[in-house]
């Protein structure tokens, strides 16, 4: 299932770049499964795959449907809920995800963890200005994943708050 998401979100992301307008997009999403993967240990491989696909819904032309008939509900559901109703407006959307977080499946958690620690890690050539919005932005979604955190998911979460707490410490030096 996994080699399929990676094929998957390659092609559906294919023209994309990142904030530096340089790095193909699906590195990522890539990165992310990694991070899934290696760092926080999970190997599950609906994770792996909803990790590839984290962005599809969101970013792309893919919808819901796409992801349950290549992946299956789990893994549609899971994507779904790492997807931003971008039709809201900015504070209601992200009122609106935080909730979502806060309620999801714990593998919904470690999965915004890993993108969040992607995130975090990726941003290090962003303006103060741009680092500072994703600090604001990452602890809003801590706030949201810490409600109901299993035992299993917590030592991503204290990676996360040290690469957080790091790009912090640089932010004030």
């Amino acid at each position: 299932m996994p080699f399929e998401a990676a094929a998957f979100a390659a092609r559906a992301h294919q023209h994309q770049k990142r904030k530096d307008n340089q790095t193909p997009y699906v590195s990522h999403v890539f990165r992310v499964c990694l991070v899934v993967r290696h760092t926080f240990g999970f190997d599950d491989p609906r994770m792996l795959a909803a990790a590839l696909l984290h962005d599809t819904i969101e970013d792309t032309a893919t919808d819901c449907d796409d992801i349950i008939e290549r992946f299956g509900s789990e893994v549609a559901t899971w994507v779904a809920t790492l997807t931003k109703d971008m039709r809201l407006p900015h504070d209601t959307r992200e009122d609106a995800y935080a909730k979502g977080l806060a309620a999801a499946d714990w593998q919904v958690k470690a999965l915004k963890l890993a993108d969040l620690y992607d995130n975090l890690g990726d941003c290090q050539h962003f303006s103060p200005e741009g680092r500072r919005k994703t600090v604001n932005k990452t602890h809003l979604y801590l706030d949201a994943i810490r409600q109901s955190l299993p035992e299993n998911v917590k030592p991503a979460l204290a990676l996360v708050e040290q690469r957080l707490a790091e790009l912090e410490a640089g932010l004030t030096s």
